[in-house]
């Protein structure tokens, strides 16, 4: 089955929620892939923030829902308490290995796949992320909460406007159920959109059992639902785990560009289609450190940011044995790996950082050049955001513009020392200011999901105000805008941000 929606079919443009043309191929799979079962109901549930982009997507209009009464039925159709017609929710197994260590069967312990929607852009699969236990819960509610549905609404936007594969977010639907992680909070479900929620951890679980068949019928359900270009090849499942390598090594070569934690690598949250999957305890660098540790529950430090690029590279390893059977002795699938993802990582990377340094070119010293302006970022404890944003206004030669990225340095020599080698290494090229600065100011964010930006949504949201998450929403939609109206957003973390802390728990 293909995944796209040829022109003149049966999806419109503008569709209700009751006519959405659902195509569960999932569920088509045999049972043993999933448990069928539906949402448990949340009380009294709300409509706290919705994305008219992902809306789009799926061919909603959000003005359906202006009405209370109307909002109020979306509130039921995206709580859980209400079923869409055509949908068919499950909760899948899977298995993987969580800092490390093999966790054995986990699967979808608090999220509820509705089904694939047609649409012109190919099939989404919408899934309830906190939307109750399920049999692979292991003993937990199934419940998420407010605090980190916002933030997982807010950075799958976030992150796909900046450019980041990603899963996406329809919307936020709020309870005043009690949960209880390290206090009371209350219950939250987000609706989160990809073509697939198939994980590095979906192999794994079969793999660790020794079941060839189920994880034949598995890779043959992506290549024909995802990847169909990869049938006609002559070894198709050898394709498919380097098509996975090389997708998986530009997602992180996006992560490290732009500053992003992901916090929680575990094979359990690596999409097989190189997707940014389940937004846990994520942070976006700030003052510079290439050791930092986004997540409080990470001891040892194991997902630090510098750490990443090496654990895309393990996860990818720990693929490799679920799919021994089909591609062959380990050694000729770690050669796949190492050539897939470690080419598209490094040449992503650079050229993404060639990008973000305003080079248009590729010259033979930009290796060692980018190395050392990471150090210097490191050593002057510089603003990862703020940094190249300010670099993006500069010229080929020293003006008065200079101050604010000068003032950034805690030496100004040392500051001044690096600007005379960038702007050395732009006349390389015959830079041209104006064309760079624009395609610079494409490149570089002026707009992050700041960890304080979040917790002042949430804040608010707490207090029946939810205003801020669609501000917030709006202005991470365009982060390379300059949006005066949204400046605020763009400033360094307050004080009282300091002891913000993210962590395991949800």
């Amino acid at each position: 089955m293909s995944n796209s929606l040829p022109p003149g079919s049966a999806a419109a443009d503008s569709v209700s929620l009751e006519q959405l043309p659902f195509d569960n191929s999932f569920a088509r799979l045999s049972a043993v892939f999933y448990t069928k079962l539906a949402p448990a109901s949340l009380p009294d549930p709300y409509l706290i923030g919705i994305n008219p982009d992902a809306a789009a997507l799926l061919g909603i209009d959000i003005s359906q829902i202006a009405e209370p009464r109307a909002a109020q039925t979306f509130a039921e159709y995206f709580s859980g308490n209400r079923p869409l017609p055509g949908s068919d929710s499950l909760a899948a197994v899977y298995s993987g290995h969580q800092f490390g260590v093999w966790a054995g069967q986990l699967g979808d312990g608090r999220a509820h796949l509705l089904g694939g929607v047609r649409t012109r852009n190919g099939i989404w699969e919408m899934q309830l992320k906190g939307a109750g236990q399920t049999p692979y819960s292991r003993f937990a509610d199934g419940r998420a909460v407010l605090r980190s549905s916002i933030r997982e609404f807010l950075c799958s936007e976030a992150m796909d406007a900046l450019g980041v594969p990603t899963t996406r977010a329809l919307c936020v639907i709020g309870s005043n159920a009690p949960v209880r992680r390290e206090t009371i909070e209350t219950s939250a479900v987000v609706t989160r959109l990809a073509p697939s929620f198939v994980r590095f951890g979906s192999f794994e679980h079969w793999g660790s059992q020794g079941r060839d068949e189920e994880i034949r019928i598995l890779a043959d359900y992506v290549i024909d639902n995802f990847r169909p270009e990869l049938r006609s090849t002559e070894k198709p499942y050898e394709v498919l785990l380097a098509d996975v390598a090389r997708r998986t090594g530009i997602m992180i070569a996006h992560w490290q560009a732009v500053g992003f934690m992901h916090g929680v690598m575990n094979t359990d949250n690596m999409s097989i289609l190189g997707l940014t999957l389940d937004y846990g305890p994520f942070g976006f660098m700030e003052a510079f450190d290439a050791g930092h540790i986004c997540n409080h529950s990470d001891d040892h430090g194991r997902y630090a940011f510098h750490a990443q690029p090496r654990i895309g590279h393990w996860n990818l390893l720990a693929l490799t044995h679920a799919l021994r059977s089909l591609v062959g002795p380990l050694e000729n699938a770690r050669s796949i790996i190492d050539d897939a993802y470690v080419s598209a990582f490094e040449s992503h990377f650079m050229q993404l950082m060639r990008d973000k340094f305003g080079f248009a070119t590729e010259q033979a010293d930009d290796e060692a050049f980018i190395s050392a302006s990471f150090d210097l970022l490191q050593a002057q404890h510089l603003d990862y955001t703020s940094f190249f944003r300010a670099l993006s206004h500069l010229s080929d030669v020293g003006t008065p513009a200079d101050a604010g990225l000068r003032d950034q340095f805690l030496n100004r020599e040392t500051g001044d020392a690096w600007l005379q080698a960038w702007r050395t290494r732009l006349t390389q090229e015959n830079s041209e200011d104006a064309s760079r600065q624009v395609r610079m100011l494409a490149t570089n964010p002026k707009y992050i999901l700041r960890n304080w930006i979040a917790e002042t949504a949430i804040r608010k949201a707490r207090e029946g105000d939810y205003s801020e998450v669609a501000n917030v929403l709006e202005c991470l939609r365009k982060p390379f805008d300059e949006q005066p109206h949204f400046e605020h957003y763009a400033a360094l973390p307050p004080d009282w941000a300091e002891g913000l802390e993210v962590s395991c728990s949800s």
